[in-house]
């Protein structure tokens, strides 16, 4: 009876034994689980945020209008600050004055827009209001590039070159730095200006050219003997075609700006560099410049008829409608700046150009080694 009491004791311990060894080894497993289970967690967060964060170990590969815009937009939400910075004191005075047109002499543009009238009818086109119209458009764009020509030469082209600055920061895992940027600015200052006058110089050559083909073209046709609306559908197709030469002219002019900024060129060289870099890659910016002129017009459309002109009400909304349709139209400005400035880096990615292994950035390199010469 003894015995048979002690063997039942032992399998009953060894029973309990069994137990607790499972339970704790269950108690091990789930607390393993739970610890992977909140790695994990960590790590997909870490993941999620280092996508939002352009940072030092991205890899830049060749990219289309749309995701050029969400790169833009990601960019602008990790230096927001930065950003805000510049539209404020660089873009929004400039996008003010420009959408006001208060620098602009009326009595100017009438004396011009007779002019081209004249050109218009001696060339063979006949003056129907779409021509008076876009005479009286072009005189205005004249006059006002010229008299706007000051704020474009200093606080737009400081605008353009603080967000490539801005940029090439942001792909550096850096914020924006005034200090540095002032620092930087004051060295390529002059390459700047130099690669801006070239570039002006080659609007004005397209702009010209076109002007004189026009006239060439309407001439002959109106020499051969063609009816006047054939000689304005004609005149109209040759202004799309000079569209596509003019915008193309324009992608290029704004990448060699980026171009000068990064790199140790300027003038007719960064225009060069500009056109062999986007080679392969023009559709992208005629898209990119396309949305870009299509917002601006639009803007520019709202600021004539709804602030200029008081067509409603007894014109109190002005008080607000002004300043918030130039805020609208400086953020449009800023996001295109900014998508020239990702555009050049797909387009060196997408030509096997290495940028730089250790992901420092040009700009930022420029202001150390500018710091220590003023500290020597």
């Amino acid at each position: 009876m003894s015995l048979e009491v002690v063997e039942f004791l032992k399998e009953k311990n060894l029973m309990e034994i069994e137990v607790s060894s499972g339970t704790s080894s269950r108690n091990r497993l789930d607390h393993l689980k739970k610890e992977g289970s909140e790695e994990t967690h960590l790590r997909n967060l870490e993941l999620e945020s280092s996508d939002d964060v352009p940072g030092s170990n991205y890899q830049f590969r060749s990219m289309n209008a749309l995701e050029i815009l969400r790169e833009s937009v990601r960019i602008l939400r990790y230096n927001s600050s930065g950003f805000m910075i510049i539209t404020a004191l660089l873009i929004s005075p400039v996008a003010a004055v420009l959408l006001s047109n208060v620098l602009v002499n009326r009595s100017i543009v009438k004396r011009l827009t007779v002019r081209l009238l004249l050109v218009a009818k001696s060339s063979g086109l006949p003056l129907r209001p779409f021509v008076k119209q876009s005479c009286q458009h072009f005189a205005e764009m004249i006059v006002s590039s010229v008299m706007c020509f000051p704020l474009y030469i200093t606080l737009s082209l400081l605008s353009k070159a603080a967000v490539v600055y801005t940029v090439d920061c942001s792909y550096s895992r850096k914020k924006f730095d005034a200090t540095k940027f002032y620092v930087i600015i004051a060295k390529i200052w002059r390459r700047l200006v130099s690669t801006y006058v070239w570039v002006c110089m080659l609007i004005v050559g397209c702009v010209t050219l076109f002007f004189v083909l026009l006239d060439v073209v309407c001439s002959a046709f109106a020499v051969i003997g063609f009816s006047p609306d054939l000689i304005v559908y004609a005149a109209m197709m040759a202004g799309l075609v000079f569209s596509v030469i003019f915008a193309n002219a324009i992608i290029i002019c704004n990448i060699a700006i980026v171009i000068s900024v990064l790199e140790d060129v300027s003038g007719p060289q960064a225009m060069l560099r500009s056109s062999v870099l986007i080679k392969g890659q023009t559709q992208v910016g005629l898209l990119i410049f396309l949305g870009s002129t299509i917002g601006m017009a639009f803007i520019e459309g709202l600021f004539e008829h709804r602030v200029k002109t008081l067509s409603y009400g007894d014109g109190s909304s002005r008080i607000w409608e002004g300043p918030l349709l130039v805020i609208m139209y400086s953020f449009v400005v800023l996001i295109d700046s900014m998508m020239s400035a990702v555009f050049y880096f797909s387009c060196r990615s997408s030509n096997m150009e290495a940028l730089d292994g250790e992901g420092h950035s040009i700009l930022e390199t420029m202001a150390v080694s500018a710091e220590r010469m003023v500290i020597h």
